[in-house]
């Protein structure tokens, strides 16, 4: 765990010193709060249906996010020809895989904090309570960890970022849109495909509504052990090419 730690440290402190980092998070909670301000708070709205729809731009902002964050985590490694150096240092690749993932969900979380001013406000000027602020502030971790998952994976495929940040969006939107896509097929098979979903069924029909499900929980914490897995698998068999 020493390894792990002192590549966390590394990376926590190359988020929190890059002026480019603070400037993704900017960019995104101004967009996040713009859609609030003309979206979420059109009209005259019951306060539940307002946190939904606050939660509903946030997913897509954690989705982005998540995606920019991690993309360049291993690919820019090989770049840069430091993956050298962390090849031929006594690191494991889950290890490596792992440092990288948890500086990435420490940043993400900052960021989720300073979005939570928006909630609030739907509180103190209406009738929701802090269950619900905080079950979908929870989906909205797991989902920012499913991405994150999916962009180092994607990160640990190619040397190339920008290739890294097409698998990765390509996955994420995909993944979040089985239910769409299953929508053709005929029971029960459409049955079976929709529960892969990411977004639809998972966060929009539950976190987002309020409704936590232990189900959903282990789901999502089932998928990203496995794309980061499928990040530590690929690392491996990328280190003696």
């Amino acid at each position: 765990m020493r390894a792990t730690s002192i590549i966390y440290r590394r990376e926590l402190g190359g988020y929190l010193r890059s002026p480019l980092s603070w400037v993704i998070a900017a960019v995104l909670l101004l967009a996040q709060g713009i859609f609030f301000q003309a979206w979420a708070l059109r009209g005259e709205q019951l306060s539940a249906l307002v946190l939904e729809r606050f939660f509903f731009i946030s997913s897509f902002a954690i989705g982005v996010a998540a995606i920019v964050l991690s993309f360049r985590l291993i690919a820019e490694e090989r770049q840069n020809h430091s993956m050298v150096l962390l090849n031929t240092s006594p690191v494991r690749d889950y290890e490596i895989i792992f440092g990288k993932f948890l500086a990435a969900l420490t940043f993400l979380s900052i960021m989720l904090v300073l979005s939570l001013y928006m909630p609030i406000l739907i509180k103190v000027n209406g009738k929701i309570s802090w269950a619900q602020i905080f079950v979908g502030y929870f989906g909205l971790f797991l989902f920012g960890a499913v991405g994150l998952a999916i962009g180092i994976f994607s990160s640990a495929l190619t040397r190339y970022q920008f290739l890294a940040l097409i698998v990765a969006a390509f996955l994420l939107i995909v993944l979040g849109n089985i239910f769409q896509l299953a929508s053709k097929l005929d029971p029960p098979i459409r049955t079976v495909v929709e529960q892969a979903d990411l977004w639809w069924v998972r966060f929009q029909q539950s976190f987002m509504r309020g409704i936590l499900n232990l189900k959903d929980v282990v789901f999502y914490v089932g998928v990203t052990y496995f794309f980061l897995l499928l990040g530590v698998k690929t690392l491996e068999a990328k280190r003696w090419q």
